[in-house]
């Protein structure tokens, strides 16, 4: 039960929340691809480098596109659900602390 626990809190770590986690995360990516990239260039001269440095390189674009769109979507999905569970004027579930101003 403990290693399980301990499991769970080390696996929250890893889980990426934000938009600027998506692009910390993006911008180690690129690195890791322009340096892999570089690599290429050097074993595989000529278009056939190019290409495989053009590959590594456009793969961190889709990498991102999809990490943003994730982050997107669950933001929205807890905003659905903290607006159909919680009470009027608690705040949506992303931490929102304004309150609801009623109407008139």
């Amino acid at each position: 039960m403990f290693a399980a626990a301990k499991l769970k809190k080390l696996g929250r770590l890893f889980v990426i929340k934000t938009r600027v986690e998506v692009y910390m995360v993006t911008y180690a990516l690129g690195l890791g691809a322009a340096e892999r990239g570089m690599h290429y260039l050097d074993q595989y001269p000529g278009y056939g480098g190019y290409l495989l440095m053009l590959a590594c390189t456009g793969s961190v674009f889709m990498a991102s596109a999809k990490m943003l769109d994730c982050v997107k979507l669950e933001r929205e999905k807890a905003e659905a659900e903290g607006a159909v569970t919680a009470p009027a004027g608690t705040g949506s579930a992303a931490g929102s602390t304004a309150t609801a101003i009623p109407a008139e």
